[in-house]
C-alpha cells in the first residue's frame, strides 16, 4: 500500500493521456479518384486547431473548407466549427468523426490521411489579420472580435480563411504551399473559393517579424500593393 501513493498520478497521468491524446501537428492528405478527376482532402492540425479542405486541382475547383477548436478522445474527434464554408447546405456548426491514429497516418472516417513532411519555417503558426500598415495606432482586430481573417501556416502549407464567428458567415479561403526565407515570402496558389482561375500563381511578398508581428507588404492576387500586419494567435 505504501507504493499506491506514488503510483496513483502515474496511472491517471496515463489513463488522461489513453483517453484525451493530441493528434500530432501536421498537414495530412488523401486523394479520392471520382469520375471528373481527382479531389484532395487536406487536413491541417496544431496546437488544438483543425482545418479540412476539399478541393480539385485538375480542373481547379474549390469544394469546401470548415476549421476549428478540436478535441480527441477515445478514437473520436470532436470540433467546435468557427467556421464552415458549407453551412448554408449542412448546417454543421460542430464535428464529430471517428479518428484512429495508425503508424503516423490518420484514418478519419474510413480515409487514410498521410502526413506530409515536416518543414519548420520562420512563419509557422496562426495568425490573425490585426490592421493594414504601416502600423500608426489604429484600431487592431483581434480574437475578441467575432470578424477574423486566420492565417494558417504549417510544414510548407497555407491557408487564409475569412469569416464570422457570431453568423458563420464565410467570406472566403485561399491555400497552397509556401516558402518564408531571407525577408521573402512567397506563395503558390492551390485552391482559391473566390477564383479558381488564380490557382496556379506564385505571389511573392516581403516580410518581417517584428514586435512578435508578420508585417507582410507587397502585391496582392489582383496586382494591387498591400500591406498587412498579422498578429499571432496565443
Amino acid at each position: 500500500m505504501k507504493y499506491m501513493r506514488y503510483l496513483l498520478p502515474v496511472i491517471c497521468l496515463l489513463l488522461t493521456g489513453v483517453l484525451t491524446a493530441q493528434i500530432p501537428s501536421g498537414v495530412y492528405q488523401h486523394t479520392e479518384e471520382k469520375e471528373g478527376g481527382s479531389v484532395d482532402h487536406e487536413l491541417k492540425v496544431a496546437d488544438g486547431y483543425f482545418i479540412q479542405s476539399v478541393y480539385r486541382q485538375t480542373p481547379p475547383a474549390f469544394i469546401k473548407t470548415l476549421g476549428g477548436f478540436y478535441t480527441y478522445e477515445n478514437d473520436s474527434l470532436k470540433v467546435t466549427l468557427e467556421f464552415n464554408s458549407n453551412i448554408d447546405n449542412d448546417g454543421l456548426s460542430r464535428l464529430e468523426l471517428p479518428l484512429v491514429m495508425n503508424n503516423g497516418d490518420l484514418i478519419l472516417n474510413g480515409r487514410v490521411f498521410k502526413q506530409g513532411t515536416a518543414k519548420p519555417q520562420d512563419l509557422d503558426g496562426q495568425w490573425l489579420f490585426a490592421t493594414r500598415g504601416p502600423d500608426t495606432g489604429q484600431e487592431r482586430r483581434g480574437d475578441s472580435n467575432p470578424r477574423k481573417t486566420l492565417k494558417f501556416l504549417q510544414d510548407g502549407h497555407f491557408q487564409w480563411i475569412a469569416y464570422h464567428t457570431e453568423t458563420f458567415a464565410f467570406s472566403g479561403s485561399g491555400g497552397g504551399t509556401y516558402t518564408a526565407k531571407d525577408g521573402k515570402y512567397v506563395e503558390n496558389i492551390v485552391y482559391f473559393s473566390r477564383d479558381n482561375s488564380r490557382v496556379g500563381a506564385q505571389l511573392e511578398f516581403d516580410y518581417e517579424l517584428m514586435d512578435g508581428d508578420w508585417h507582410h507588404k507587397g502585391l496582392n492576387s489582383k496586382g494591387k500593393p498591400m500591406f498587412e500586419i498579422w498578429a499571432r494567435r496565443n
